[in-house]
């Protein structure tokens, strides 16, 4: 499994204190307000818009908090936040993106790059990594969904490059530009998606030792700990041993 994906298990492991849900509900509503203003205001027209309220909804945001966020766009005073990626190394030469919406862009980069440096690190030029990464869609359904052969077949008919299953749900890949079809394709058959968005996936994983991926994990968890940071995807795997030292 994927250090990230194996991160993100770890946080959910140690559970969410009411300050971490405020600052994922205020990072959902930026993306929310973003997504509307880039287009229209309705979930049903703008997929981006579509796929920020899914993310809202699993994360349980009440249904006012969207709201509010999507009506916020339409305000004439409403921040203007900018979106903003970022390539650097992390230890052991594993590769990050990081993206961001932003109302204060030196901040922000000052920011993120004072977490790379701290973490034994250094930011790159936009481009230097993410090579290494497909910019591909990424839909995710619960396991309950469907069954493994269903889900595979209805896939591959609605177009999508690749379906992978396991206990914990199902995650289909689609080219960049086929993720809204698909998306509509396969919520006919099985009901709303848990996740449906434009991600990095990396091409490759990076194994690492254990001191390196204590600095990596560390990173990671300093950035999502940032307001302006939205997404960070990287391309390392850790030891089960350190996935139970961090998640205990």
């Amino acid at each position: 499994m994927a250090g990230h994906s194996q991160f993100k298990n770890i946080m959910h492991r140690k559970g969410k204190a009411d300050a971490a849900r405020s600052k994922l509900f205020s990072k959902l509503a930026r993306e929310i307000t973003v997504a509307a203003k880039m287009g229209l205001p309705d979930p049903n027209m703008n997929a981006r818009l579509r796929a920020a309220c899914i993310a809202a909804r699993v994360e349980n945001m009440p249904k006012d908090n969207i709201e509010r966020a999507i009506k916020k766009a339409a305000g004439a005073d409403g921040e203007n936040y900018d979106e903003v990626r970022y390539e650097g190394y992390a230890p052991g030469g594993v590769a990050v993106i990081v993206e961001a919406l932003t109302d204060n862009r030196n901040r922000t980069a000052g920011e993120v790059r004072s977490y790379f440096t701290k973490a034994g690190g250094a930011l790159a030029e936009t481009g230097a990594v993410s090579f290494m990464f497909d910019h591909v869609g990424q839909i995710e359904f619960d396991a309950k969904a469907a069954g493994e052969d269903a889900m595979m077949e209805a896939a591959i008919e609605a177009g999508a490059e690749d379906a992978v299953s396991t206990p914990d749900g199902h995650e289909i890949t689609t080219k960049l530009e086929d993720l809204v079809e698909v998306t509509k394709a396969l919520e006919a058959k099985f009901g709303e998606a848990k996740k449906s968005k434009l991600v990095w996936k990396p091409q490759n994983n990076i194994a690492v030792d254990d001191e390196a991926g204590e600095k990596i994990l560390r990173l990671i968890g300093s950035l999502e700990d940032n307001d302006d940071v939205q997404n960070v995807y990287a391309n390392f795997e850790i030891s089960d041993a350190l996935m139970a030292k961090m998640g205990g």
